[in-house]
């Protein structure tokens, strides 16, 4: 009686000898190189979508604000502002003048209605706008108050754009609020800022 055997593989009738598994040197070599190849290709194209998500934080981060500062003042009685960061907040060089508003905001509860924040002034909240946006305010004014009714001291509007950009490119929103409270923001370069 004859037992068969089981056919031998090829790939272990070597003697024990295996395959090599994995890349070569070379081979790695290559793939990284297509990689960059086309990590070089596609960065420019993503420019435009980080700045619209930027001047969007912006704009969202702002509305939120001045609708927060509205709110507080309605509850407390008033005497609550909304003020800009000075220039080198959080490391921000932007925001030189008095309407611009680039370093971000914050609310607090102005005590004796100077629209600026003394010692023992409530802090409510801060916000700090992402890098490389220019959000400049059409009065030139570092502060905006709101009386007991919810109304600010003055019309206010302003434009947010990609740091050196104008008003005119694709990514620029702008925001300004009603009298009566309500935020309104645009996109049509002829109406930024827009006046309430």
């Amino acid at each position: 009686m004859q037992t068969m055997q089981a056919p031998t593989h090829p790939r272990h009738a070597s003697f024990g000898c295996r395959a090599p598994y994995g890349f070569t040197i070379i081979e790695l070599m290559v793939v990284v190189a297509i990689v960059a190849v086309l990590a070089a290709l596609a960065a420019p194209s993503f420019t435009p979508l980080i700045e619209r998500w930027r001047v969007r934080q912006s704009v969202d981060g702002l509305q939120s604000a001045l609708y927060y500062t509205r709110s507080e003042a309605i509850k407390r009685g008033g005497n609550v502002t909304i003020r800009k960061e000075p220039s080198g907040a959080n490391g921000c060089p932007l925001a030189s003048g008095a309407g611009d508003w680039d370093c971000g905001w914050f609310v607090f509860v102005d005590t004796n209605n100077n629209g600026v924040q003394d010692a023992g002034e409530e802090i409510l909240q801060r916000f700090a706008t992402p890098p490389n946006v220019e959000v400049a305010r059409s009065a030139t004014s570092a502060d905006i108050r709101f009386d007991r009714w919810g109304r600010a001291n003055a019309p206010f509007g302003f434009s947010i754009v990609p740091k050196a950009k104008s008003t005119s490119d694709p990514s620029a929103r702008g925001l300004c609020m009603s009298s009566g409270g309500r935020v309104k923001v645009t996109t049509d370069p002829a109406d930024i800022p827009c006046a309430g």
